[in-house]
């Protein structure tokens, strides 16, 4: 199964790196020659769509503000849950489509895009000053992303075990 994990954010943002710090340590963590690809981005919607073509699976590592998510928690979520919740940070653009629409559109246009696609949300609180380092209460969830990350490659048919880690 080809599968991309890919760490969202802007890594001087402080907590808006999350998901570049995550993707970070799940690559130091995957013995070498997997086939699992790890890559870090900052762009969200069609550009983020066209970055699954070719992929069986994909799991996205996020921060996500606002709501009722406390800093430091970690979300598992579908594209259908994705749907019905406000998009993590880096999902969309006000110039750009979110990623659940960029998802349908590709699929529409006959693109190979994957049909497992994994959210891992994690709380954040400070996504605004500028900084290379996450809050302390976000840098701890760092090792339980990235355990749940390498759980998830492991154990991906598991979802009700993932659905909500704190």
């Amino acid at each position: 199964m080809k599968t991309l994990i890919l760490g969202l954010g802007n890594p001087i943002l402080t907590d808006d790196g999350i998901g570049v710090l995550v993707a970070e340590s799940v690559r130091s963590m995957l013995p070498s020659k997997t086939g699992i690809d790890v890559a870090e981005a900052s762009v969200g919607g069609l550009t983020l769509m066209e970055s699954m073509v070719g992929y069986d699976r994909v799991i996205l590592i996020d921060a996500i503000h606002g709501r009722d998510q406390k800093p430091g928690c970690i979300l598992r979520m579908t594209l259908a849950e994705l749907r019905a919740l406000s998009p993590t940070q880096h999902t969309a653009s006000p110039h750009d489509a979110n990623l659940v629409t960029a998802i349908e559109l590709g699929r529409k246009m006959g693109l190979q895009l994957p049909e497992n696609i994994v959210i891992f949300a994690i709380g954040v609180e400070n996504i605004f000053e500028f900084g290379d380092r996450p809050s302390p209460t976000v840098a701890a969830a760092i090792p339980l992303a990235t355990e749940a990350v390498l759980r998830e490659i492991n154990h991906n048919d598991e979802e009700a075990l993932w659905s909500h880690l704190n």
